[in-house]
């Protein structure tokens, strides 16, 4: 199971940059290409009434004007994850993915 800071980290290693994003504030002016990710939602292992293990899931978004952008391809093989949908917005291509630590 990953830590969030530890996807954040693998996230720059796959865009070779510190143009990765966790929830910015609209004050942030975001760099391209960027990645773009939010945790999604939290899934809970129960056992005797009680929490024993937590799954916290993520969207990942990569933001590029190349719409056939090598990051994409790179995001696509992190262990766990799924492409949900591909959008164009702004003249920029965003391919989005979901991801279960």
């Amino acid at each position: 199971m990953l830590s969030r800071l530890e996807l954040h980290e693998i996230l720059v290693s796959v865009l070779g940059s510190r143009n990765v994003y966790y929830q910015p504030p609209e004050s942030v002016t975001m760099q391209y290409p960027a990645i773009l990710y939010s945790r999604s939602d939290i899934t809970n292992d129960f056992a005797d009434d009680e929490v024993y293990n937590q799954h916290y899931s993520y969207k990942i978004v990569v933001i590029a004007s190349d719409p056939d952008s090598e990051i994409v391809e790179k995001v696509s093989k992190i262990k766990y994850t799924k492409f949900e949908r591909h959008y164009v917005a702004n003249l920029l291509n965003h391919d989005v993915f979901s991801l279960t630590c």
